[in-house]
């Protein structure tokens, strides 16, 4: 008889639960909920399991905030519990809550061919060191480092960096959002808003007043080449995704690969893969060379939070990835 376990990637509008098969990792029955019609993620578990009439008693919940302790407060929503509360009144015999980069950085191991594509590099390493980014809402950050067997992701809150540029067009961006926010994280830049800041910075450097652009509005008209300033604004957007991915490779010698993930970059394939996003990667000076063999991968799985969410739980139990 098969066994499931509860899995679930929780963010600031929406929560994501599935069901994972603990013996494969399969991943399904995902069901998604607004985070606004519940008052708390025990209520959104409990209708799930009450709408597959299904009986659990381990789960792996992946939350897009800080985990420290037992005590969880949401960085973008309302919602805040205790993990040993919310165990006891699910009846289950076990509740990890994890990062949900953790989570993505989980996934990498038990990735399929066809569900990443390859953005230049050379073969990856065996038991070598991997990194994870992503643009969203924010930049999530992670590593990922083999250990006898096993995974282990190194979680942290690696968007939050400064951000260095490199060129005069760079260092307008920069002074021009520096005017605004003061210090200048990698996700003002590398972030659905960050998109927009780049646009803004763009237009106001030069002595012109921006239009009130969404995020999705910048890049379709990027792509479209309807508007000169969003395709300069996305270029640039591809060009800073790559010097950061290279800064993480740097940081840990990531020959395991460096992967992309978060729903930003998915809607725009084509146009990174003709940017200047792999020579910016490279683009490190007497270390070139060094990075020009480590492969980067766009994560194209739908649901690599639950994935990774599963893989993470089924490691806990003793399972070999």
């Amino acid at each position: 008889m098969t066994t499931y376990s509860l899995v679930g990637d929780v963010g600031g509008t929406n929560a994501r639960l599935a069901l994972c098969e603990l013996e494969t990792g399969h991943i399904s029955h995902a069901l998604t909920f607004s985070g606004l019609d519940y008052p708390s993620l025990e209520s959104v578990i409990q209708a799930y399991l009450q709408q597959k009439s299904i009986q659990v008693d381990k789960a792996c919940i992946a939350i897009a905030c800080p985990i420290q302790g037992d005590r969880v407060e949401m960085t973008n929503h309302t919602w805040a519990f205790s993990i040993t509360e919310m165990q006891a009144n699910l009846g289950l015999e076990q509740l990890t809550v994890i990062n949900d980069f953790t989570a993505v950085s989980m996934a990498i191991p038990v990735l399929a061919d066809d569900e990443k594509i390859q953005l230049g590099g050379e073969s990856v390493e065996q038991d070598k060191p991997i990194a994870i980014y992503g643009a969203g809402t924010g930049l999530g950050v992670a590593h990922l480092v083999p250990n006898e067997g096993r995974w282990l992701s190194l979680a942290g809150e690696g968007g939050h960096m400064d951000m260095a540029s490199n060129n005069q067009i760079e260092d307008q961006i920069l002074q021009q959002l520096r005017k605004e926010f003061g210090h200048v994280s990698a996700e003002r830049l590398l972030s659905g808003p960050g998109l927009v800041n780049i646009y803004n910075a763009l237009v106001k450097s030069d002595d012109r007043t921006p239009e009130l652009l969404t995020p999705q509005q910048v890049s379709e008209r990027a792509i479209s080449e309807q508007c000169k300033d969003c395709h300069q604004a996305l270029s640039q957007f591809c060009i800073f995704m790559g010097r950061f991915a290279g800064n993480l490779a740097l940081n840990l010698g990531t020959f395991g690969g460096v992967y992309i993930a978060g729903g930003i970059v998915p809607r725009f394939i084509d146009f990174l893969q003709a940017s200047e996003f792999r020579d910016a990667f490279e683009d490190k000076g007497r270390f070139k060379a060094y990075l020009k063999a480590i492969p980067i991968y766009l994560i194209t799985h739908p649901q690599a939070g639950l994935l990774g969410a599963g893989a993470y739980l089924r490691q806990s139990l003793g399972i070999r990835l």
